[in-house]
């Protein structure tokens, strides 16, 4: 499995200063022109970040690659739902997608991190996030499993793009940018995947998109 670190993904013509700058925008108007609470303007600027990079991974995408999103798997009494994956000859990818908003702490091995963000009136406040590190962990292994289960041995790599913070720790989990995010779907993985297997795997995938 390879990568994930803070990331603001650059759209082919939006760049990542726009992208946060529509975000911010976007959270300004729920809060002052609705009148929601900041948690409803989180969820607001999450789904827009979420359609964003959904949209740059559609950029990248070329002549054979299939992209799938919402897809809720399950294995071992285990279920998770993947934001988007690519399946082409190169393999099965995972790219989760995350939007934060304030400042994350944590290391890569931690179960959670920190996320603190300071109110307009100056306050600070903490509160606790899953790592996306170790969520996509859990997802390739689910999705890795649900294929052998249904007779696809199929090797997945798990990405994960963080937006509207920087992520507290190098690693080769986070992708940083569109040409990043290119070469990793694009790369041949440890075991590239012939025709018919890229055909069973897509219909299984189509099969379970919620």
């Amino acid at each position: 499995m390879s990568g994930i670190t803070g990331l603001l993904l650059a759209l082919p013509f939006i760049g990542a200063a726009a992208l946060t700058a529509v975000i911010v925008l976007i959270i300004v108007y729920v809060i002052r022109g609705r009148k929601k609470p900041d948690d409803a303007a989180a969820r607001a600027a999450g789904r827009a970040g979420e359609k964003y990079a959904s949209d740059a991974i559609r950029s990248v995408l070329r002549e054979g690659d299939q992209l799938f999103t919402n897809v809720s798997v399950s294995y071992k009494n285990k279920v998770t739902e993947l934001d988007n994956v690519v399946v082409n000859r190169n393999g099965v990818f995972i790219i989760e997608v995350k939007y934060y908003s304030g400042r994350l702490a944590g290391d890569e091995d931690d179960f959670e991190w920190s996320k603190y963000h300071t109110s307009r009136g100056g306050n600070t406040y903490v509160k606790t996030v899953k790592n996306p590190i170790k969520q996509v962990s859990r997802q390739v292994y689910i999705l890795a499993g649900y294929l052998k289960r249904h007779g696809v041995g199929a090797w997945v790599d798990g990405y994960a793009i963080i937006l509207g913070s920087k992520s507290p720790v190098k690693s080769g989990y986070v992708l940083k940018d569109t040409d990043e995010l290119d070469k990793a779907v694009h790369t041949p993985g440890k075991k590239p995947l012939d025709r018919a297997s890229v055909e069973s795997v897509s219909r299984l995938l189509k099969y379970n998109i919620s």
